[in-house]
This record gives C-alpha cells, sequence and structure tokens, in this order.
C-alpha cells in the first residue's frame, strides 16, 4: 500500500490541476430575440393586458433559456426590450414597470414572491434561473416612487427607468443597473441621479453590466473595466446597425479587443428597424456571432470563454495607438483631398486609385496612414482613405477621432460613406494606423456581406492595424475608431427636468 501512494497523490495532484483548469472556463451564452411587440398607443392598457404582452415574450426566452443550460451554460444574456418592446410614451409605458428592489436585500422572487409589491416577471425570471441553474439576465422596467420634496420627481410621481437585472443559479436577485446614457428616442424612460457602477462576483469570474448606448461612453463602461477591473461585461441591447462603422457586430467586437475584456452582446432582431447582430466576444476575437437580415426568426449562441482573460496567454499586449504613426519622420500627406459626409460628420479623404499605396490624410490633430496592396485593382470599385476629428451626434454630442479605409458605394466619389454591404475586392496587405489623442481606440474590420473576420488581422502594440499573413476575404471597411472621452461636452438632457 505505502508503494501507492506517490501515484494517489499525483493522481490527487492532477485531478487538483484539472479542477482549477476548468474553473477558468465557462459557457456563455447569448440570445437575439424578435420581440413580440404591443399594439401602438398612447393610453395605458390594463395590467392583466401588459403581463400577457411580456409573458409571450418571456415564453420565448424560456425555451432559449432551457436550450442554454442543456448545452451546459453558466450565463445567459437576453436583449434590451426584450420583454415588452419599444415605442412607448411614458404614459402607456406604466402598466409593464415593476419596482425592482436593491438586490442588497438578498431576495429570490421565485420563493418569495409576496415579499414586496406584486412582480410577476421578477418571479418567472427568478424561477427561470432557478429551475435551470442558469444566471440569466434580462431588461425590463423599475418604477420608484417620489414625491414633491424631491425637485426633479416627475408628475406622475414615479421615476420610470431601463433596468437590467440578474438573477444567478439559484434565484436570487444579484444585480440591478439602471440605463445611464439614454438614447434619444427613449423619452419614457428618465435618467437616473448618477451613474451605477454595477458588478457582481461568481465562481467563473468577475462581471460588470450596462446597456446598449452606454457603450459609446466614459461612464459605466470604461470605468467597469479599467478601474473595477471586471473580467466579463453583460450587453443587453437594442442596437440599430448603421454603416459604414456601427453595425453592431463590427462595434461591439471591436470594443471587446480595444478595451481587453470579454462582452456578451445580446442585440433584439426586428429587420424593419435594422435591428440584428448579437455576439460572444473575446479580447482576441469573436468566439462566436450572429447576424441576420433575412429572417425574422431568433436565435441562440453559445461558446466557452475564459473566466479570467487577462490571464489568458492569448491576452492582447498594452497597444499605444499613436506609437506607429507618429514616429514616421516625413508625412507625405495626399494633396489630392476631398471633404465627404458619413451620416453629417465631414471626413477627409483621399482616393486609392492604384493597386498598391502609402498614403497619408490628416484633419485637425489626426492624421491617419495607410499602407496597402490590392489584389487587383477592379476598375468598377473605389476606395478611400479617410480621417475625421471632431463632435459626432446632433442633441448628444460626443467627440470621435476616426481613420478608415472603406468602399464607396459608387463610383461617383460623392457616394464615400454612404452604406454598402458588398464588395470583390481584396486586399493582400494593409496597415492602418494614426495619431491619435485618445488610448481608447477600437479596431473594426468588416467584410463583404457585413461579416467580421476573426483570424484575418492583428493590433500591433505600436498602434498598427494590420492584416495577417495570407489573402484576406472581400473587405468593405478597415476602421480606428477612437473616443476621446476628454473632449465630450455636458449632457443636453441628462440634468433637465
Amino acid at each position: 500500500m505505502m508503494s501507492l501512494q506517490p501515484h494517489l497523490y499525483a493522481m490527487i495532484s492532477a485531478l487538483s490541476v484539472l479542477q482549477v483548469f476548468a474553473s477558468d472556463m465557462y459557457t456563455a451564452a447569448v440570445y437575439e430575440h424578435a420581440v413580440i411587440l404591443p399594439d401602438v398607443t398612447d393610453k395605458p392598457v390594463p395590467l392583466d393586458e401588459a403581463l400577457i404582452l411580456m409573458n409571450r415574450n418571456i415564453d420565448v426566452l424560456e425555451v432559449a433559456i432551457k436550450e442554454a443550460a442543456q448545452q451546459g451554460a453558466h450565463i445567459i444574456v437576453t436583449p434590451e426590450d426584450g420583454i415588452y418592446g419599444w415605442n412607448f410614451t411614458r404614459e402607456a409605458l406604466y402598466p409593464y414597470l415593476e419596482d425592482i428592489p436593491d438586490p442588497q436585500v438578498n431576495w429570490i422572487p421565485c420563493t418569495n414572491p409576496q415579499r414586496f409589491a406584486p412582480a410577476p416577471v421578477q418571479e418567472r425570471l427568478s424561477c427561470l434561473a432557478r429551475n435551470n441553474s442558469i444566471y440569466v439576465v434580462a431588461n425590463m422596467g423599475d418604477k420608484k416612487p417620489c414625491n414633491c420634496s424631491d425637485p426633479k420627481c416627475p408628475r406622475d410621481g414615479y421615476y420610470q427607468y431601463n433596468t437590467n437585472v440578474v438573477f444567478d443559479s439559484q434565484g436570487k436577485l444579484v444585480a440591478r443597473y439602471h440605463k445611464y446614457n439614454l438614447f434619444r428616442s427613449e423619452t419614457q424612460f428618465d435618467y437616473p441621479k448618477e451613474v451605477e457602477m454595477v458588478t457582481f462576483n461568481t465562481t467563473f469570474g468577475n462581471f460588470g453590466i450596462f446597456t446598449c448606448f452606454d457603450i459609446l461612453f466614459h461612464d459605466p463602461a470604461v470605468v467597469l473595466v479599467k478601474k473595477l477591473h471586471v473580467d466579463t461585461v453583460l450587453f443587453p441591447t437594442a442596437w440599430m446597425n448603421v454603416l459604414p462603422f456601427l453595425t453592431a457586430i463590427e462595434i461591439h467586437s471591436a470594443w471587446a479587443t480595444g478595451m481587453g475584456v470579454n462582452l456578451l452582446a445580446s442585440n433584439t432582431h426586428n429587420t424593419l428597424m435594422a435591428m440584428t447582430g448579437s455576439g460572444i466576444y473575446a479580447p482576441d476575437g469573436p468566439r462566436a456571432y450572429h447576424y441576420d437580415m433575412e429572417t425574422e426568426n431568433g436565435h441562440l449562441l453559445t461558446t466557452q470563454l475564459s473566466s479570467y482573460p487577462h490571464l489568458s496567454p492569448t491576452y492582447p499586449a498594452a497597444v499605444n495607438w499613436s506609437s506607429y504613426a507618429t514616429s514616421i519622420k516625413q508625412f507625405h500627406v495626399d494633396k489630392n483631398t476631398f471633404m465627404g459626409a458619413v451620416h453629417r460628420d465631414n471626413f477627409t479623404f483621399t482616393e486609392l486609385i492604384t493597386i498598391a499605396g502609402n498614403h497619408t490624410v490628416c484633419q485637425k490633430d489626426l492624421c491617419c496612414h495607410l499602407i496597402y496592396r490590392m489584389v487587383e485593382k477592379r476598375e468598377d470599385e473605389v476606395y478611400v482613405l479617410g480621417a475625421f476629428d471632431g463632435l459626432h451626434g446632433s442633441v448628444i454630442k460626443y467627440y470621435w477621432q476616426i481613420c478608415t479605409l472603406l468602399k464607396c458605394k459608387r463610383m461617383d466619389l460623392k457616394t464615400c460613406g454612404q452604406p454598402v454591404t458588398t464588395t470583390q475586392t481584396r486586399f493582400e496587405a494593409f496597415s492602418l494606423s494614426g495619431t491619435f489623442g485618445t488610448k481608447y481606440v477600437f479596431p473594426e474590420v468588416l467584410l463583404s456581406g457585413l461579416r467580421l473576420a476573426p483570424g484575418e488581422f492583428q493590433v500591433l502594440n505600436d498602434g498598427r492595424l494590420k492584416n495577417n499573413n495570407g489573402t484576406a476575404k472581400p473587405i468593405l471597411t478597415v476602421t480606428l475608431f477612437g473616443r476621446y472621452y476628454e473632449k465630450d461636452p455636458p449632457h443636453p438632457l441628462r440634468n433637465s427636468p
């Protein structure tokens, strides 16, 4: 027996190593949901009618949650507006709201539904999590009463918040987040008085959460990653795709890479509103994604992720986004430039007229440098190098610095920057860099047919976005999307009554 002990210790040691290794990975799921919408009305419907509509949507989400759990998922994210839809007036939304308590109350709605005010949606979500032993992330509406002692209290006596909730695998409410950056059409909701930095810990990593439009702003998105060091961000969204830089899969995968964090992005699915594009993204590229403008079907994604991506051997090195471009001693800035509008933003463009070249185009403090070689120079397709350094947006403005290689819609240079979905031009090589004033830059590569390019490109630590060895597929855009948060003006709506 004594002679077997070393072997026994070795087996125990090996088992321990395997257990540690297993805990370093988890299975994530996101569901892109084709939301069942209510009839459009300015008046509130009866509470039971609102609940019927919400239960119809939760019925669909239940199927996805069960399937994800059967596939071994530890957590599933469902979309923004996924339970009741959108296009509400403030009054019409009210029957769909519940009072969501602070998670510190230590509440499992499934086992104690009467502890607080009636909360049938929270109860059902809690039971779905508990009965399937999976974390469930959902978006719903929260209502909070207020009175005249609060000078900002709305006239109807309630704050209404766009809210994410998280129930753990026991059904306990572990997180509640009120959306801080409302999109301009979300007039049915109130802005929270202060930004919330919501995190929670699990046995498979540290999580943070925010919603949709939040991803384009410093608070809470950057703070969660850079100061609170979350491993994974949960991201319910109702994202309307906007070419050439803001399709969901394009900007969300780029954000995960630029921030060095996992991102679980669950989008609503509505082709009439150009809503599609969900994904599970790691710092070194997409693990799974879905984009479908052809059908009205929902779609479940599941895949494995590193619980602690910053400890992974594939974790990207830190990037100095302006290092290479500022090191070029002699800029041969293109003289043959022209101005072109990309969604009212005036870009400075130069045309790529040869099969290969070395170009620089500048706007204000930003100079964009491109080295490229096409497989062939097609006579029926035009590409340009562009730079933009300025404020974007109409009511809510925020500062962009963008370097981009993109295909023009037609041969007419006036179409450069207009939406394009297909191309036949392939690039044998490209290297894009810029003299960015911000350290927050997100690298995008979008292929023909609106597809991502996992494994097709890399970001060097000197700030160059390059394709890997081999011939790339036809490319729509190659973009370095910079957010200069320090130059954002004050928000015009958040502090208004």
